[in-house]
C-alpha cells in the first residue's frame, strides 16, 4: 500500500466527509469525487478520514477498512492519509491501528475514550497510547478535547503521554480554552523533538493560528480548504492584513457550521456541498437527522456571504433587467 514515509503532521489537513445513499450505504462514487475535490486544493498537506467528519461513530470496522481502501486508491499516491482511531477501549483501538497501518495510512488521529467522561487517571491515558504504539510505528496525533467534558487530558497528562510514547508527534487541539490553547502551543512545540499543535478551533480560526499553531485539522476543510490554506499561508508570512480579509470570508461559514447543536456541524457541511453542487445529497446516518429548510437557507446565505456561491435572487433580478 502507498505510504508517505517519514511523514510528520503539519500544515492544513482537511477532514473528509462521507457521502451516503438514501438507504444509508456509502456512496463510493460521490466519496471519490469529494476526495479528488479536496486533494486538488493547493497548500493542503494531508487528508483525514474515518473521523468525526465522516460520521465514524456510525461506521463498522469493515466500513472503515473500505473507506481507507477507497481513499488509498483515489489519492494515496498523491498525499498522506491520516486515519482516525475512534474506540471506547484500547484493544479495539489497537485493532484499528493495525488495520490502518496495513492499509497504508501515514499517521493516526487518536480520539479519547468515552470512558473518560467518568474520570481518568494519567496512567490510563498512557496505557491507551502505549497499546496503540505497540502495534504501529506511525506518528500519532492526540485529539485533545475540552477538559470540562472529562475526555480532555490535563497538560501534565499530555506530557506524561509524550514522555512514554514518543510516536505522539502532534495534537489536534480542541481544548476550547484560549489560555490553555496558547500554553499547549508554547510548551509542546518547544519540546525536543517538537510536538506539533494542529488547531481545530475552526469557530475562531484566525485567533488560534496567530498564537503560533503549526497547522490545522478541521472538518470545515471539506468545504473551505482553499480559504483555510490561504489563511494559513498568510499567517505564516505574518501578513495579517490578508489573513483578516480571508477571515471575513471564512467567518460566515463558521457562524453557521459551528452553532448549537454542535452535533450537526458536519451535517451542515454536507448541505453546503449540496448547495455548491459538489454532492448529490446530504444524507446523514441516525442519530443525526435532516436539517430544516430554514437552516439550509441560512447555510446558503453564509456561502453567498463567503463569496462561494452566487446569490440566486440577485442573479434573477439582473437577468430580468437584460
Amino acid at each position: 500500500m502507498p505510504r508517505h514515509k517519514n511523514y510528520l503532521p503539519h500544515g492544513v489537513i482537511p477532514a473528509a466527509l462521507l457521502p451516503f445513499h438514501e438507504d444509508f450505504s456509502i456512496d463510493e462514487a460521490s466519496y471519490r469525487s469529494h476526495l479528488r475535490d479536496i486533494a486538488a486544493v493547493e497548500g493542503i498537506s494531508a487528508i483525514t478520514i474515518n473521523a468525526h467528519a465522516s460520521e465514524v461513530a456510525s461506521c463498522s470496522f469493515d466500513e472503515q477498512v473500505r473507506v481507507l481502501a477507497i481513499t488509498q486508491d483515489e489519492i494515496g499516491a498523491r498525499m498522506p492519509i491520516v486515519n482516525g482511531i475512534y474506540s471506547e477501549g484500547p484493544f479495539e483501538a489497537a485493532r484499528l491501528a493495525k488495520m490502518a497501518h496495513a492499509g497504508g495510512a501515514s499517521a493516526l488521529l487518536v480520539f479519547p475514550s468515552g470512558v473518560y467522561t467518568f474520570g481518568q487517571r494519567p496512567e490510563m491515558a498512557v496505557d491507551y497510547f502505549k497499546r496503540i504504539a505497540d502495534v504501529t510505528d506511525l506518528p500519532l496525533i492526540l485529539f485533545q478535547y475540552p477538559l470540562a467534558g472529562g475526555q480532555g487530558y490535563p497538560l501534565t497528562t499530555l506530557i506524561k503521554i509524550m514522555d512514554a510514547v514518543p510516536s505522539v508527534r502532534a495534537i489536534k487541539d480542541w481544548s476550547a480554552n484560549p489560555q490553555l490553547h496558547e500554553r499547549q502551543i508554547r510548551v509542546l512545540q518547544s519540546r525536543r523533538p517538537p510536538v506539533v499543535v494542529l488547531t481545530t478551533h475552526s469557530a475562531w480560526l484566525l485567533s488560534s493560528l496567530v498564537l503560533g499553531c503549526h497547522g490545522l485539522l478541521s472538518g470545515s476543510g471539506s468545504v473551505i480548504a482553499d480559504l483555510q490554506a490561504q489563511m494559513f499561508r498568510a499567517v505564516q508570512a505574518n501578513d495579517l492584513a490578508t489573513a483578516r480579509k480571508l477571515n471575513d470570508r471564512i467567518w460566515p461559514t463558521a457562524e453557521v457550521f459551528y452553532t448549537e447543536p454542535w452535533v450537526d456541524m458536519h451535517n451542515r457541511m454536507k448541505e453546503a456541498l449540496v448547495l455548491l453542487g459538489k454532492l448529490p445529497r446530504a444524507v446523514v446516518r441516525p442519530p443525526l437527522m435532516k436539517l430544516s429548510a430554514a437552516e439550509i437557507e441560512r447555510i446558503r446565505q453564509a456561502l453567498v456571504a463567503a463569496g462561494l456561491l452566487a446569490d440566486a435572487s440577485v442573479a434573477k433580478k439582473e437577468a430580468s433587467l437584460v
